[in-house]
């Protein structure tokens, strides 16, 4: 059997806190105690605004070029400067949407810069620099405190081509091989199958966001219990289908 548990009660974070260490103190305090195979689903702004990735747009002096995408999209122009600076090329844009590629976290809206679950009006989160490290590291402190083995998942919120509403999707792993191949293996009927892989790490970042939610902030890190997957340390940008495979580019 599969649970979903919430760890209550998470603090406020802050630049320069221990992720590893609050986690297992807010968990301890609900009586909740971590065992190998467990996996802890973290939302990425929590991540974020620990490594200081948070910006006041206030701050913010937007280019010419910034100005120009602004009127364009409708957008606030310094939103949009750090949205390019955040940027490795431009994929569409209009009707008030910018979809990029980022420099780390391959293609999404506005490269991932995010209003919500940030303190103060005119600050902006920005995606960690390099998910799979913040998951490794997080592992890690995790792993010294506790003495078990519990897999990390960074999540963060996507829209997907084709289909109405987002989902949470896996932007950095430690602990846990993201995709699971069942490429060889035979189907109910025989057939052997020749290409289908399963992201599993992106259906577990999914499976939590039905506890997570998208507007209560108190409840930014999920205990997934009972999944059997695969352990290792793959990285999540195995999940990123490069350009040339993708026919929606």
């Amino acid at each position: 059997m599969i649970t979903i548990i919430a760890i209550p009660e998470i603090p406020i974070i802050k630049e320069n806190d221990n992720l590893g260490k609050i986690i297992c103190e807010t968990a301890k305090k609900a009586g909740i105690k971590f065992l190998s195979g467990d996996i802890l689903v973290i939302a990425q702004s929590i991540v974020s605004r620990a490594e200081g990735r948070v910006v006041d747009l206030k701050t913010i002096n937007p280019s010419s070029f910034a100005l120009a995408i602004s009127q364009e999209v409708d957008k606030d122009p310094q939103l949009v400067e750090v949205i390019l600076r955040e940027t490795k090329s431009i994929v569409r844009m209009g009707r008030g949407h910018l979809i990029v590629e980022t420099k780390v976290n391959g293609v999404c809206a506005n490269a991932g810069v995010d209003r919500s679950n940030v303190p103060g009006e005119n600050f902006v989160s920005l995606l960690p620099l390099n998910s799979d490290t913040s998951a490794r590291r997080i592992y890690k402190e995790i792993k010294e405190i506790t003495g078990e083995d519990v897999a990390i998942i960074i999540s963060d919120t996507h829209g997907r081509p084709l289909r109405e509403g987002a989902i949470n999707v896996a932007i950095g792993v430690a602990g846990i091989i993201p995709i699971l191949n069942y490429k060889g293996k035979e189907d109910l009927f025989g057939y052997v199958l020749e290409t289908t892989k399963i992201a599993v790490a992106d259906e577990l970042a999914s499976a939590a966001e039905l506890v997570m939610g998208q507007s209560n902030e108190a409840l930014p890190v999920i205990l997934i219990r009972g999944y059997n997957y695969q352990k290792g340390f793959g990285s999540a940008k195995e999940l990123i289908r490069p350009a040339e495979k993708d026919l929606f580019w």
